[in-house]
């Protein structure tokens, strides 16, 4: 089901002229799922004046059904950000890696992967796993990749200031309109806090 947020009054002549800006969201259960959708509202409420929000949200579970993974790998398609929101200490359920090996070998206009943990990564050996696993895929589809182990939104003050635009010119799996679909999108946003791989 897709959900379009809007956090900023728009006139009907706007509509035409704002980008849209597509999450997609994969969680492991309910709780993991508010955890994503958490971060999403914030992200939509902090840049809904640059444009309209729209998302859509896939259960673990349900990406081992083939026919509704290829759905949401046809999601990927136009997402400009993915969300892995789990528990952490397990593995990654093998559909969720079959649905990310698929859209990896997809032409994709995405821009950044996060992935949503809520235990600490030093916590298990299987966090640990999951999380270099994703920055891995991060790595092969030329994407940011920021990670949240510790703290989810609204827990705390979000300060800190990320960037969130890779070089999209260098990235041979994206297509070069996606970076005008959002004007305004490359300038620093306060987003994400203690979140990127390098901090």
């Amino acid at each position: 089901m897709q959900h379009t947020a809007y956090y900023s009054p728009i006139g009907s002549s706007d509509l035409e002229s704002d980008p849209i800006f597509n999450v997609v969201i994969a969680y492991e259960d309910f709780e993991t799922g508010k955890n994503a959708r958490r971060t999403y509202d914030y992200l939509a409420h902090h840049l809904g004046r640059e444009c309209r929000f729209n998302n859509e949200m896939w259960k673990f579970d349900v990406l081992g059904i083939p026919k509704l993974r290829e759905l949401a790998v046809r999601d990927v398609r136009t997402a400009d950000l993915i969300i892995i929101s789990c528990h952490g200490g397990s593995p990654l359920p093998n559909q969720v890696k079959s649905w990310i090996e698929l859209w990896l070998t997809e032409e994709v206009s995405t821009i950044a992967l996060v992935a949503l943990f809520d235990s600490p990564v030093d916590a298990s050996p299987e966090t640990r796993k999951a999380l270099d696993y994703l920055a891995d895929v991060a790595k092969r589809g030329n994407l940011e990749f920021f990670a949240q182990p510790d703290h989810w939104p609204g827990r705390h003050e979000l300060l800190p200031v990320i960037q969130l635009s890779p070089a999209r010119d260098s990235a041979p799996n994206h297509h070069t309109s996606t970076s005008s679909a959002l004007p305004g999108f490359s300038h620093r946003v306060e987003i994400f806090p203690h979140w990127g791989i390098n901090e």
